[in-house]
């Protein structure tokens, strides 16, 4: 059934409960694929990074990365899971175009990590339980290119081409167990939970989890219940979504989906569907297969695992503090609200602020530049804030600058936007531009003086007593130097000059 009008959010959520499973991809930052030894350095040219294993050869036998197992156990421990203490293999047998061998290995009945959680923390502070049903190992697919078509996808496509490079390259799923009870607030638990694995993902170094690059990405299962009833409704899933800001999307767009579907006696389909960015719709892939459609088999060619007790102890202990207790020390570190942390970590300033602190710069500098003038020119331009032509170390020097009265806050963004651009470091854009604050005495003595001049109805007040007139003559000054004058200073040789003796400072 083809749905041409959306049922409002909250007149579905109304009528239904959601229900919510979320399947998260993670592509481990290993040198060398899962079961092989070729290299996983992207960039390189089509089909240049295989062998006979990872192409599927008769006779070629697969070797398990250790680098993969021990990433493995690390993101189980991190998220509370318990780690088996025997596990195997699995070929999940599909026609897989873009996997050579026609089969994924991967494990189906007998995971590495299960029965974990993970808290996430929403906008309001709410923290919310998503239970962990399982983390597993296995190899991603190749990339198919189809060419031809006008959307990029099979559908209209003369024919395609098909990159192995990426067959084997060692994956983590990590499959959440259903989630329920989150009701209108379920597209903000299905972000909120992706932006704390991704978190908890790089914290430990195994990934960096960039979900533009493909690294991370979720599929999103969603079904609809009337209230009150038990029994989950069918479920759909949107594949292999690639943004915070999408898997919120795509969930909303779905429970609309579903309930006008459901709404006008219709049925919904067991499916996956694509998420399309450009308006936040989802359109069918293909009927959803179950388990048994797959014909999961034990994988002949590798050894159960066993991973030693003492050694995942060992992994245990050396566990990195986790990002919601980093953010904690954080926030008590820097002194910030809850609702301002959270403020900072949906900017995703958290790292550029603790590196610019890192590089020398006080806490609330840091946080100043990087929460506004940054912040404004990363959403301007589109890009995250760690992806602007800027480093650390430069806000650093530029809040350096400040600090020592060499720069005002004005003449500070100017250098900031010109390290923006391109102009140099900060030194060098203030050289180049002529952007240090005047604190010649003699030329702000001047400056000061031309001002009284110029507005003697102004000075008058000021000589009545009426201090506060004394910043339309700051604002003249400062006018005059280009922003230049040291404001403080400026205010203090007015009131010198034209307050009475017994005026306050």
């Amino acid at each position: 059934m083809t749905v041409t009008e959306l049922v409002p959010y909250e007149d579905a959520l109304a009528t239904y409960d959601p229900v919510m499973g979320l399947e998260v991809h993670v592509e481990l930052g290993t040198r060398t694929k899962m079961f092989c030894g070729c290299s996983t350095e992207l960039g390189a040219e089509p089909n240049s990074q295989t062998c006979p294993t990872c192409l599927g050869m008769p006779g070629s036998l697969p070797v398990v990365n250790a680098i993969g197992v021990e990433s493995a156990v690390k993101i189980g421990l991190a998220l509370n899971c318990e780690i088996a203490e025997w596990c195997r293999f699995a070929r999940k047998n599909y026609f897989y175009p873009d996997m050579p061998k026609n089969f994924q290995t991967s494990q189906y009945d007998e995971p590495i990590a299960f029965n974990g959680y993970l808290d996430v923390q929403l906008e309001d502070g709410e923290i919310f339980r998503v239970q962990i049903e399982r983390a597993h190992m296995e190899e991603d697919t190749g990339k198919s290119l189809h060419v031809g078509g006008a959307t990029g996808r099979i559908h209209g496509a003369s024919h395609s081409l098909l990159d192995y490079n990426r067959a084997g390259i060692p994956l983590i799923e990590i499959v959440t167990k259903p989630i329920e009870g989150a009701g209108e607030r379920a597209p903000e638990v299905a972000k909120a939970y992706v932006a704390e694995l991704r978190e908890l993902i790089k914290a430990l170094d195994v990934s960096e989890a960039r979900m533009e690059m493909g690294q991370m990405r979720c599929d999103v299962n969603l079904s609809l219940r009337p209230h009150g009833r038990e029994k989950f409704g069918t479920r759909s899933e949107t594949k292999n979504v690639n943004s915070l800001r999408s898997v919120e999307r795509a969930a909303r767009y779905e429970i609309q989906r579903h309930a006008a579907v459901l709404n006008s006696g219709g049925t919904i389909i067991q499916e996956t569907r694509h998420f399309h960015e450009e308006d936040g719709s989802t359109t069918s892939g293909r009927v959803k297969e179950e388990a048994e459609d797959y014909r999961y088999f034990p994988e002949p060619d590798l050894v159960p695992i066993a991973p030693p007790r003492d050694w995942v102890e060992e992994l245990r202990q050396g566990l990195p503090e986790l990002p919601r207790v980093r953010r904690n020390r954080l926030r008590e570190e820097w002194g910030v609200s809850e609702h301002d942390m959270q403020s900072i970590l949906n900017a995703g300033a958290i790292e550029p602020i603790v590196a610019t602190i890192d590089a020398g710069a006080p806490a609330d500098q840091a946080r100043k530049w990087w929460m506004g003038e940054l912040a404004r020119h990363a959403n301007e331009s589109g890009r995250a804030l760690d992806e602007l032509p800027i480093t650390p170390q430069q806000v650093a020097r530029v809040a350096e600058l400040v600090t020592s009265g060499d720069l005002n806050d004005k003449l500070a963004r100017q250098v900031l936007e010109g390290v923006l651009a391109g102009e140099g470091d900060p030194d060098t854009v203030v050289e180049k531009r002529g952007l240090k604050v005047v604190s010649d005495e003699g030329a702000l003595g001047a400056a000061v003086d031309e001002a009284i001049a110029g507005n003697a109805a102004i000075a008058d007040k000021i000589r009545a007593g009426k201090v506060a007139a004394a910043g339309a003559l700051v604002g003249a000054v400062m006018k005059a130097t280009r922003g230049q004058a040291d404001a403080a200073r400026v205010r203090e040789l007015i009131l010198e000059r034209l307050a009475p003796a017994d005026a306050g400072s």
